[in-house]
């Protein structure tokens, strides 16, 4: 499968952003820690979340999909606590079954994680607060295997900020005996939403959205229902799509204060960007800025935003520097972006990015993810056709990415093979 495309066509119109993605795998693994229903409710429908419930299912939990936005779980059938197949090797945030099950059973042993290939993601902090929880943990035949006779809290501080050490360590602190405190915790709002989540089921935990979290461990956690938080990744991706396309569009149901890092730098780049309620409304102008930035952990601009950012930088005025400090293979795309006629030079973990008037359309191969729809991004804007294959990456994390692009007035279609694409071509011109 690929998507294809002709460009030049503004964006206009209204756009809703589904739920978050990097946020419900860790709310999916929480509902597993009580052996009471669990209702969650503004679930993205993208292949990172049916792997993990074909996981969870595979263990014993029972999950109903209401629609395909909302499922109640039930984990008190679980009859194994190990995790592992084909599927859920392809993603990261398996891990979290980890911190789940050893909170829940005091043993669990799940597959190493995939995921995007965009640098050296150990998992090394998440074991050390295990550890720190008087567990015994070992990787053997590509497993983690962790073991507690008795799960008690501990003080951890983490060497470097990470959003999945925070949130595994958080599940299984919540069942521990006594205090965790987490040190140098991530504040992304998906930490928030999963603590929100396990608080909703009777958990004790403070601090999330701050450096620093404090949990005192509960003996068991009850049933609840939760509405996940907006994706604020999504949101950020279709504000971008209407800055290079020079569009309007207004992105509902949004979270503006998730986005302010994302507005700030389209108001530098002298963008339009109004903030309502639940909506922001971004105006594309002729002529665009550049600027510079540099990724860090929320509230900083985000890494899975820096692919975007790029595809935006190739076409303003000047020259703008993108530093990417989170992990250092992410620029994987930029060759991808040369093809289209874009000025980048790579060193190390700097991009400077010479500004073009125009990109001209190319065939395109994602590398991972974000970076697929930035690419896709640079499609809509640029002259003529372009193909993005490997869309299996975008698939894994945005819910109707072409259908949703089409309804601001893109041309562009999910193609399953060259008779498909033939025919976009012949009907496009």
């Amino acid at each position: 499968m690929q998507y294809i495309m002709k460009g030049g066509n503004p964006l206009v119109g209204e756009v809703v952003i589904s739920g978050a993605k990097n946020a419900a795998l860790g709310i999916l693994a929480a509902a597993i820690m009580t052996d009471e229903p669990v209702f969650i409710d503004n679930l993205p429908d993208v292949q990172d979340i049916r792997v993990l419930l074909d996981a969870m299912r595979e263990i014993g939990v029972i999950v109903e999909r209401r629609d395909n936005h909302s499922v109640k779980i039930n984990g008190s059938n679980i009859h194994k606590v190990r995790v592992d197949n084909a599927y859920i090797r392809k993603i990261r945030a398996g891990y979290y079954l980890l911190g789940a099950l050893l909170g829940k059973y005091r043993h669990a042993e799940v597959a190493l994680p995939g995921g995007c290939n965009i640098g050296s993601r150990p998992i090394d902090q998440h074991l050390k607060g295990f550890r720190a929880m008087n567990a015994q943990v070992d990787v053997l035949h590509g497993c983690v295997i962790a073991d507690a006779k008795q799960l008690a809290g501990g003080h951890i501080y983490l060497d470097m900020v990470s959003v999945g050490a925070t949130i595994n360590v958080m599940l299984a602190a919540v069942l521990a005996l006594g205090n965790t405190t987490i040190e140098n915790a991530a504040k992304e709002p998906h930490v928030v939403d999963v603590a929100n989540m396990l608080n909703s089921m009777g958990a004790n935990i403070k601090g999330a959205g701050t450096d620093v979290i404090r949990i005192r461990g509960v003996e068991r956690l009850h049933g609840t229902e939760y509405t996940i938080i907006p994706d604020q990744i999504e949101a950020g991706t279709f504000m971008f799509a209407a800055a290079v396309t020079k569009g309007d569009v207004m992105v509902k149901n949004v979270i503006p204060k998730h986005m302010e890092a994302v507005s700030s730098k389209l108001l530098e780049m002298g963008c339009e960007v109004a903030e309502f309620d639940d909506t922001i409304r971004v105006v594309g102008k002729p002529q665009l800025r550049s600027c510079n930035v540099k990724t860090l952990p929320y509230p900083g601009f985000p890494t899975d935003m820096q692919p975007q950012m790029c595809v935006t930088l190739t076409l303003a005025g000047g020259t703008g520097i993108v530093t990417e400090s989170i992990f250092e293979n992410r620029f994987k795309y930029v060759d991808e972006l040369t093809k289209m006629g874009a000025q980048i030079k790579v060193e190390s973990n700097v991009a400077v990015i010479d500004g073009v008037n125009r990109l001209t359309g190319a065939e395109l191969v994602a590398p991972d993810l974000r970076a697929g729809a930035a690419l896709v991004l640079a499609g809509l804007s640029a002259e003529g056709i372009t193909t993005v294959d490997n869309i299996e990456y975008i698939l894994r994390g945005y819910e109707g990415f072409d259908k949703k692009l089409q309804g601001l007035g893109a041309m562009i279609e999910l193609v399953s093979d060259e008779r498909e694409a033939r025919k976009f071509r012949l009907r496009v011109g």
